[in-house]
């Protein structure tokens, strides 16, 4: 998949993303001409050959992201937004990722922190994985397709994520990868999966629960003095289980 070269927004704040510049963008209020596409700087506006006007912007990260292509269900960005928060990741972290997925976690991690090693035993999820890292560009990803049950190469990693059917499998690969002070965040969408993990966790020496926490998020309505909670809030997504390594 082509990265997004532009981004188009209508006042009403409909979006759409052109990957050619090639080619006549079209859209169901008419197309624009490649021509101006090419020759429109950010802050600009284009107009459709149906006179619908279109200001136009060089797309950002969130631009990229939003639209990467999905194989099995990604971590919502109001989970993601809570790993960052409590974890403190930044520019110079080491993270290492297990359960790939599609990349979402590692990707968005990645626009962040220094480096990211993601594990994904499934060669198919490896593969739309590495094509949305190659879509949007980022350097500091790297892939490895193999079980993180069976040990972390990595050292002296500062966060451990893990999207996995049993994370109580992947405590002490984790826990011997950290560094003292370090986190593992295991997602979870059931209770059962966080009991049985946070019971793992206990049995590990050094390691300690710091909590688990829901996220529920509720969008709003707002339309002059026309207030209102939206009618379908994103609800239950999963469980987000921190925990540290306190102790070599």
């Amino acid at each position: 998949m082509e990265p997004i070269k532009k981004v188009l927004i209508a006042e009403d704040g409909r979006r759409f993303y052109v990957r050619k510049l090639s080619e006549d963008y079209h859209t169901q209020f008419g197309f624009v001409s490649r021509e101006s596409l090419a020759k429109a700087k950010a802050g600009d506006t284009v107009k459709t050959n149906t006179g619908k006007e279109f200001f136009i912007f060089e797309p950002s990260f969130i631009d990229s992201y939003g639209k990467i292509k999905r194989a099995p269900q990604i971590i919502p960005r109001k989970d993601i937004a809570a790993i960052i928060t409590e974890t403190g990741i930044g520019k110079g972290s080491l993270i290492v990722d297990a359960g790939t997925g599609s990349g979402a976690l590692a990707l968005f991690l990645a626009n962040i922190a220094k480096k990211i090693v993601t594990y994904e035993i499934r060669d198919d999820f490896a593969k739309v994985a590495a094509e949305n890292v190659a879509t949007i560009g980022l350097k500091n990803v790297t892939i490895k397709n193999k079980s993180v049950y069976d040990g972390i190469a990595e050292k002296n990693v500062d966060i451990v994520t893990l999207d996995l059917p049993e994370p109580w499998k992947a405590i002490e690969p984790a826990a011997k990868a950290l560094k003292v002070g370090g986190f593992i965040v295991s997602y979870s969408p059931t209770i059962p999966q966080v009991s049985d993990f946070v019971a793992a966790v206990a049995r590990v020496k050094g390691m300690v629960h710091i909590k688990t926490i829901e996220i529920i998020e509720r969008e709003w309505d707002v339309d002059d003095r026309v207030i209102r909670p939206k009618t379908q809030p994103i609800g239950h997504s999963g469980f987000l289980t921190f925990v540290r390594r306190i102790k070599g």
